[in-house]
Order: structure tokens, then C-alpha cells, then sequence
């Protein structure tokens, strides 16, 4: 039996398989929209991205709020949630969002690469630059919350480079397209919402290196004027958490993705829709 005939002796699943009806399902969601968030024009890609970092905002607000008042860090958590139900519902984006869906895409040859770092770059922009106002608006309505986002903000600031923060990188990397996967599994809002409740508690329970989120935290700390870190502290802190974002998010969850569905990427790579 030669490796493309399908079976438990095959490596892989046979061109033209359709031995798990939902997992294909899944699949050819996850390339359309992969396609149309590869495609979108610059306009909207600033928006939804702007829109992710007000929602991510939102949730550090609540973060803050709760941490400040009940100095309890887990209450704190399940509080900033919120934030990630407000990505599902008002459909915007975060850059770490963007490690499985159209990744998809591009080795599907539905979407190039260059498409794809756009896509990173632009989203990842407007994310901060949607966070950073969230923060300063936080800071300045809020006094009382000052203090937890110094002591959020530094822990972030602080981790430094090491095997430590590179794993909590990876991990946070991991979770969010681990979130992404486990909602374009179902059309099921009320199932994604919940998905989107467990994960960011994970996120932010476990105070994993997210990019996006920790760069807000720390943005809120230094508009205080009394962070015991810079901004280039931020910038070192954004860059290592980002690539190991990547890393967890690219081979930790859609590597073994791509393995699960090679038989699909074939066919699609086989009609080279942008060659």
C-alpha cells in the first residue's frame, strides 16, 4: 500500500479523504476567512486591528478596577475576560489572533506571504496604538488604579530575557490559537463565547507574555509617571514576547493543525489559486 492510499499503513490521509465530515468543515472555514483577512483593504484591516486593542483595553480596565480594589489577581482575571467576549462579538482582531486562520490560507496558496506580514504589521500596529490611548484614558479617568498597573506593568517589564519568559511567551502564543482554533470549530455563539471566557482566564490567570495585552498593562504603568521602567524596557519586553508568541502559536497549535489536515492543503496547493 503505497503513503497516498489513506488507512492506519498511510502517513497521511489520501487526496480526496473525507473520513471526518467536521474536521473539513472546519478546514474550509478557516481558509475562506483566512482568505478574506489576507485580502481586506488597508482601511478596514486598521479598524478591526484599532477595534481589537479597544476591546483587549476594555478588559485591562476591569482588570484594573477589580486587581485595585480586592488585591485578588484571580478575581482580576476572570474579570478581564470580558475583553476577549468583546473580540468575538464585535468581530475585531488581535495580532496573536492571526497565527492560525490565515497562516492556513497562505500554505493552502489562497493567500502569499507578503499578504500575511501585512496582515502581522498592520494589525499589530493598530492594536498598540488602540492600547496605548485605552491606557491613557484608564490612567487619567482612574487614579485609584494606578498602583495595579504599576505592579502589573513592571512584572511584564521586568521578565527580561530568558528561558522563563520565552516559555511564557510560547505558551501565551499557544492558548490564543488554541482560542481560535477551538471557536472555528463550531457555529455555536454561545459555545465560542465560553471558549473565549476559559482561554483568556488561562492567559491572564497564568500571567503568560502576551504582546498585545502586557503592552497595554505596561503602557498604563508608565502613563502614570511612576513605572520603575521605560519605554524601552516595553520595546524589548514587545519584541520577545511577540516572537515567542509566534513560536507557540505557529508550531505548538497550527504545525500539528497543518499535519491534521495535509490531504486538504494538498488539493489546495494542487489548484494553486494564487500559485
Amino acid at each position: 500500500m503505497n503513503g497516498d492510499s489513506g488507512g492506519s499503513r498511510s502517513i497521511t490521509s489520501a487526496k480526496g479523504s473525507r473520513d471526518e465530515p467536521e474536521l473539513e468543515q472546519a478546514y474550509e472555514r478557516l481558509v475562506d476567512e483566512g482568505h478574506d483577512r489576507l485580502d481586506r483593504p488597508l482601511l478596514p484591516l486598521l479598524s478591526t486591528g484599532f477595534l481589537g486593542g479597544v476591546d483587549v483595553g476594555v478588559g485591562v480596565l476591569i482588570y484594573l478596577v477589580v486587581e485595585a480594589k480586592t488585591d485578588n489577581a484571580l478575581l482580576a482575571s476572570l474579570a478581564f475576560t470580558i475583553g476577549f467576549v468583546a473580540l468575538l462579538l464585535a468581530s475585531s482582531e488581535l495580532f496573536t489572533e492571526n497565527f492560525l486562520v490565515p497562516v492556513i490560507s497562505v500554505v493552502a496558496k489562497v493567500g502569499t506571504l507578503t499578504q500575511l506580514v501585512r496582515l502581522w504589521v498592520v494589525t499589530l500596529a493598530a492594536n498598540l496604538v488602540a492600547g496605548f490611548a485605552m491606557a491613557g484614558m484608564i490612567v487619567v479617568a482612574l487614579p485609584d488604579v494606578h498602583d495595579a498597573a504599576i505592579k502589573a506593568g513592571s512584572h511584564y517589564a521586568h521578565l527580561g530575557v530568558s528561558f522563563r519568559s520565552f516559555f511564557l511567551a510560547v505558551l501565551a502564543g499557544a492558548v490564543i490559537t488554541l482560542l481560535t482554533r477551538m471557536q472555528h470549530a463550531t457555529e455555536n455563539l454561545g459555545v465560542r463565547a465560553m471558549a473565549a471566557v476559559m482561554m483568556s482566564f488561562v492567559l491572564v490567570g497564568a500571567q503568560l507574555f502576551h504582546s498585545v495585552l502586557d503592552s497595554i498593562l505596561m503602557f498604563a504603568g508608565l502613563l502614570t509617571g511612576r513605572a520603575d521602567y521605560g519605554y524601552l524596557d516595553w520595546l524589548g519586553a514587545l519584541g520577545w514576547s511577540a516572537f515567542g508568541n509566534l513560536v507557540g502559536g505557529l508550531v505548538l497549535v497550527t504545525g500539528l493543525r497543518l499535519l491534521r489536515t495535509s490531504h486538504r492543503i494538498a488539493e489546495s496547493r494542487d489548484e494553486g489559486q494564487t500559485g
